[in-house]
């Protein structure tokens, strides 16, 4: 349930546009425009759309700087409710290039801004444990991130009580992209010391604690990552993977779909006496496939999606 603060009420022309926009929703109308000068109240105006219609809402934006605005915004008017950020995160961005004439390969360079990224994981963790979820993004929600049902079934519930082996829940972890590191800990990382499990997860800027009796669950706590300080306690939580990007079936035929493509390019490009390309092309391809099966990741991974997602050639990501 959205529930809207403001110290006003909608006046002028607000409530008529109010009115007219969640009837033309209800009505099934695939398109609506709001028309207003800077400064109108356009925002509380949608924000009064939202909180009527009770349904989640995607707020697209054409830059980040207004993304982040509009998201300020509605964090005001819903205090209570999911308000969430999804923009590109990528802070510097140069794609691959390759020149056949010179031999020359040039690597896709990224400056992935850390904090943009825990955002967009709490933004999709929000979309699928809440109904009360707007999210406020630039273009780059267009983009796919993989299957959702993946994403989803991936996801790990721990409730107090359980009965979990350690071993099963280190690999369980790993199989969700977690990397241990027992020295330094930060998102998509977790530690063990004795019979305590402590998780990053992506989306968030607290650690998991899962303290075991033998195999038993015995408590979950969200403790802060530097004092260790309690900051909250869990009967049962749901963890996410820590990437977005996760393999549909197995890692086994995501590869082998990737080697016959790769195979049929390379037959292609010799065929056509482009040596040059042949072989970079084979030489790239079975350097990401090493690293995929070694690190479940590799750069540039989204030019394997449509096989990770084990999709059909020319559908949409």
């Amino acid at each position: 349930m959205f529930d809207l603060h403001a110290d006003y009420q909608p006046a002028g022309d607000q409530p008529q546009a109010i009115s007219t926009l969640v009837q033309g929703l209800n009505d099934g109308l695939s398109d609506q425009i709001l028309l207003g000068v800077t400064g109108s109240g356009k925002t509380f105006t949608m924000a009064n759309i939202i909180a009527q219609l009770n349904r989640p809402a995607l707020i697209l934006a054409h830059n980040k700087t207004l993304a982040a605005q509009l998201c300020n915004e509605f964090k005001e008017f819903f205090p209570n409710n999911a308000i969430e950020y999804f923009v590109s995160y990528y802070d510097y961005y140069q794609p691959e290039a390759y020149v056949p004439t010179r031999d020359v390969y040039i690597e896709k360079e990224a400056d992935i801004n850390e904090e943009i990224e825990r955002l967009r994981h709490r933004a999709t963790r929000s979309l699928f444990t809440r109904d009360d979820v707007i999210i406020v993004a630039s273009v780059s929600c267009i983009y796919g991130l993989g299957i959702p049902e993946t994403y989803v079934n991936a996801a790990i519930t721990f409730s107090v009580g359980d009965e979990i082996n350690q071993r099963t829940l280190l690999m369980q972890l790993n199989d969700c992209h977690f990397e241990r590191n027992d020295l330094e800990l930060k998102p998509g990382r977790y530690r063990v010391k004795g019979d305590t499990v402590d998780i990053f997860p992506s989306s968030e800027e607290t650690l998991i604690r899962l303290e075991f009796f033998g195999d038993e669950l015995e408590s979950i706590h969200r403790i802060h990552p530097v004092s260790a300080h309690v900051i909250e306690m869990y009967e049962t939580y749901q963890l996410f993977p820590a990437t977005h990007y996760l393999i549909e079936g197995s890692q086994e035929e995501a590869l082998a779909a990737i080697r016959a493509e790769m195979l049929d390019q390379v037959a292609y490009f010799k065929k056509k006496g482009l040596l040059l390309e042949a072989n970079r092309i084979e030489s790239r391809t079975l350097y990401d496939m090493e690293m995929i099966e070694e690190m479940g990741y590799c750069k540039g991974i989204e030019n394997y999606s449509r096989h990770l997602s084990n999709r059909a050639p020319g559908t949409p990501g």
